[in-house]
């Protein structure tokens, strides 16, 4: 790429960064946890229809997405579940076409007495912007919008065509952007900025999502030893949940994409609830379940394999003996997923073109790194044959309290967006 245009695209960045930093504030006011997100996406909405690209907005239809692969069993109903797409079209396209996505849906808040200040009011201090959903992931939104900003202030617009997606769904499903290839948006490459501090994303876990549910016998208190505690009896469950983690995370179990990772997979508890009455021995018990997995991992055969350990682990107790616990798969059903596995000339194409605008803007290499979450890279990069390019702004404390991102990071990372899409789509004049 020429140095002047270079040059130039990086100072629109600088120019409309203080415009920018003001847009993803107005953006994390929105509380946009899921069946919440209409808000934010019709803001979505109106910022790309004011810069004249072309907008589709709709509502997700179960059943458009129920037989693709990568489907994920819904939680709740999709009456408000909205994506929202921008399309730059080119008649005569002379570059290669990209998909920009991110996802507008933040994980509940939790305790606001347990923030330094309401997450749903951004506030500035020292060179970070504190919020829910600042980080994860409406910076990144925020980058993909100025990026193409910064390109048309210097009087440029892409050569081929771009779709810049603002997804539902990404922190429970990634259906939102399971859709968006249903309603037909294909590109040679997709960019999700995701907030993993300026590194390329080489490698991602699956997820898989389980509720386990336990039938107790219930008796007064008085009477306990007569009853069965399904509250109590769900504990040696877990311990053997921990004991099929430990096995999977052994370095002869080890994906070689996470080799440097001290603990790639984790098991998370993350709810629970059981029992009607403090003198009463519960007669019911549910845990939900988040289990990671390696790329490559079947999903049914780990499933199998959790229900196996569980339903072992009931042996011991003489009333689970005989009511074995329900294992239910709802929501998360992903596959694990490695850019670095995908030998096509696009995604070696891909890698170094973002090598080179992160240079050009740091001075320094393009680090890897494996990561022990999931994103909707998979549907990029497994069902659609895209390679899926996750980097994105240094954040802290996603998902939770004090959640933050740093604002120098935001613009270093739209100003590599805009080297980046310059680069693989081509430009021409405005």
């Amino acid at each position: 790429m020429d140095q002047t245009i270079r040059e130039r695209i990086l100072a629109e960045v600088d120019a409309r960064f203080d415009e920018q930093v003001e847009f993803l504030a107005e953006l994390t006011r929105h509380p946009s946890t899921r069946g919440h997100e209409q808000g934010a996406q019709a803001m979505m909405a109106e910022a790309l229809a004011a810069r004249g690209y072309e907008v589709d907005r709709w509502r997700i239809d179960v059943a458009d997405i129920r037989d693709m692969p990568g489907f994920s069993p819904v939680i709740g109903d999709y009456d408000d579940a909205v994506n929202v797409v921008g399309a730059h079209r080119v008649r005569n396209p002379r570059g290669r076409s990209l998909i920009l996505n991110g996802h507008i849906d933040v994980v509940p808040e939790g305790p606001h007495d347990m923030w330094d200040s309401p997450p749903y009011a951004p506030r500035v201090e020292g060179g970070w912007m504190y919020g829910r959903g600042a980080g994860d992931m409406k910076a990144g939104l925020a980058g993909n919008l100025f990026a193409l900003d910064a390109l048309r202030g210097a009087g440029l617009a892409p050569a081929a065509d771009v779709f810049v997606q603002s997804v539902v769904e990404e922190e429970c499903t990634g259906n939102g952007a399971l859709a968006c290839l249903q309603r037909g948006y294909r590109a040679e490459a997709a960019l999700i900025p995701e907030p993993f501090a300026e590194a390329l994303v080489s490698a991602q876990v699956g997820v898989l999502w389980l509720q386990v549910r336990l039938r107790g016998r219930p008796t007064h208190v008085a009477y306990a030893g007569t009853g069965a505690n399904a509250i109590e009896a769900a504990v040696p469950l877990i311990a053997a949940l921990h004991a099929l983690e430990d096995r999977w995370n052994a370095d002869e179990a080890r994906h070689p994409g996470f080799a440097g990772v001290a603990h790639p997979l984790n098991l998370n508890i993350g709810r629970i609830e059981g029992g009607d009455w403090a003198s009463s021995v519960p007669s019911w018990c549910v845990f939900d379940v988040r289990m990671g997995i390696y790329p490559g991992q079947d999903i049914a055969a780990a499933r199998a394999e959790i229900e196996a350990v569980l339903h072992d682990a009931a042996q011991d107790n003489a009333f689970l003996r005989e009511s074995l616990p329900e294992v239910i798969c709802h929501g998360f059903r992903a596959e694990g997923y490695a850019v670095a596995e995908d030998e096509s000339e696009a995604a070696r194409a891909a890698v170094s073109a973002l090598e080179g605008a992160h240079r050009a803007v740091t001075g320094g290499p393009l680090e890897r790194v494996a990561i022990t979450a999931t994103t909707d890279a998979r549907f990029f990069g497994l069902y659609a044959g895209i390679p899926a390019l996750v980097y994105g702004p240094r954040a802290e404390a996603i998902h939770g309290f004090n959640e933050r991102v740093e604002l120098e990071s935001m613009r270093r990372v739209t100003k590599a967006t805009a080297l980046f899409v310059a680069e693989w789509c081509g430009v021409e004049a405005v």
